[in-house]
This record gives C-alpha cells, sequence and structure tokens, in this order.
C-alpha cells in the first residue's frame, strides 16, 4: 500500500485523536486560564504547593498518571464511582477517558503560556482600570483577558499538540480500543507490534510529525498576528 495512503483504521484514528485532543482543550482552558491566574497574581499560603501539583504532570511518568486516574475516575474510584451512581458517566476505557488523561498531561504546558503571558501585562492598567471603578471582574475581562489572548491561542494549542501525543497515561487509564480509545500514538504502537506493520506505523508518524509542526507554526503565527494587533 502506497506510503500516503491511509487505511479506515489509521483514518479512524486519525479522526478519534482529533476529537479527544479538541474535547480536552475545550474542558481545560477555563480551569487552565483561572489557575494562571491565580499563580501569576495573588499570593497565599501554600502557593508553592499549587504550583507543584499544576506542574506534576511534567515530571511523573505518564504510567503513573494514567494509574492514578484510573484509581481516581475508574468505575469503583472516589470519584468515579460518585460519577457512575449520581449521573451514570463512565470515563475509564472509553474516549471521554482519553480526553481526561489528555488534558491532565497538557495541562502544565497550557497553564504555563498563559501565566507567562498574564505576568507580562502591566498591573498599572488593571489599577488604573480598578480606580476608575471597574471591579475585578470587568477588569479581568476588559482589560487582562484581550491583553492575554496570545498567550491563551498558544497555550491551547501548544495543549492541543500535546493532547495528540499522548500515549503513557492514555493506554493505561482507557486501554487501546480501536474505534473508542485507539487515538494516533496507539494506533502506531499497535502497527509496531504487528508483523508487516512498518509501512503503516511510518504513515502514522509522519502523520502525527506534521499535525505537530502544524500545530506549532500556527501557535506562532496566531500569537505574532495578536501581538502586533494589541501594539497598534
Amino acid at each position: 500500500m502506497p506510503l500516503v495512503e491511509l487505511t479506515p483504521a489509521e483514518i479512524q484514528a486519525l479522526k478519534l485523536s482529533l476529537w479527544v485532543s479538541g474535547w480536552a482543550v475545550a474542558f481545560s482552558l477555563p480551569f487552565g486560564i483561572l489557575v494562571a491566574w491565580v499563580l501569576a497574581r495573588l499570593n497565599f499560603p501554600g502557593k508553592f504547593i499549587l504550583d507543584g501539583v499544576v506542574h506534576l504532570p511534567l515530571v511523573l511518568p505518564p504510567v503513573v498518571t494514567g494509574y492514578l486516574l484510573l484509581i481516581l475516575m475508574g468505575r469503583k474510584g472516589a470519584i468515579g464511582s460518585f460519577l457512575y451512581e449520581n449521573f451514570r458517566i463512565t470515563l475509564a476505557f472509553n474516549w471521554k477517558g482519553a480526553a481526561l488523561a489528555a488534558a491532565v498531561m497538557a495541562f502544565p504546558l497550557m497553564v504555563r503560556a498563559v501565566r507567562l503571558s498574564i505576568q507580562g501585562v502591566d498591573c498599572g492598567l488593571e489599577e488604573a482600570a480598578r480606580t476608575l471603578g471597574a471591579g475585578p471582574v470587568r477588569v479581568f475581562f476588559t482589560i487582562t483577558l484581550p491583553l492575554v489572548t496570545p498567550g491563551i491561542i498558544a497555550g491551547a494549542i501548544l495543549a492541543f499538540a500535546r493532547s495528540l501525543g499522548e500515549f503513557g497515561a492514555t493506554i493505561t487509564f482507557v486501554s487501546n480500543i480501536q474505534g473508542e480509545t485507539q487515538t494516533l500514538p496507539l494506533a502506531l504502537y499497535t502497527f509496531i507490534q504487528m508483523p508487516g506493520g512498518e509501512t503503516a506505523a511510518m504513515r502514522l508518524c509522519l502523520l502525527s510529525l506534521g499535525l505537530a509542526l502544524a500545530a506549532l507554526v500556527f501557535s506562532e503565527m496566531l500569537a505574532r498576528r495578536f501581538a502586533l494587533r494589541l501594539k497598534r
């Protein structure tokens, strides 16, 4: 089979990866902005602990993160049992769990990008708005949020790219189920294990590389465009 022609199984893995990554970013973005603002603007006891917890997925082995998710969010887990008994929501071994695993692993990158952007905003502008009678919420949505839009976009796209490449936490938490949880990295892993699967594995490898590179370039282009617009 030609290197550029995808099979139905590979197309299915691609669609599922885009779907899972999109939901991972959509779900985590509001929390990422909130946590980034708290870390950038507030001082409180235990702030370093929150900072450490947020960045923990960066240093923990992904398998450990996936196992912790399985313990907490599985049907018999502390949180998972509550969700199932009260709302009939099951996260383990389906695409929703894959999106959760991807969101957890990508969350630190998103928070870091947004936090750096918030720290770059001149606090004097926010203070000036407050002296004119604007409340904290209005200041955030009318002053801070527009100014940090490039950072938010960059963080969201970085998180999307990271979600596309998530493997360890996903396979531990939701397994490798074709059509349900088998994203591009899991499909690539499957083809590597199969005799004669080298060509399919190479196709998915190149596809993953292209998607990740496109996401990074797109993120940089959008960030620069918004930065130039804000300077005008």
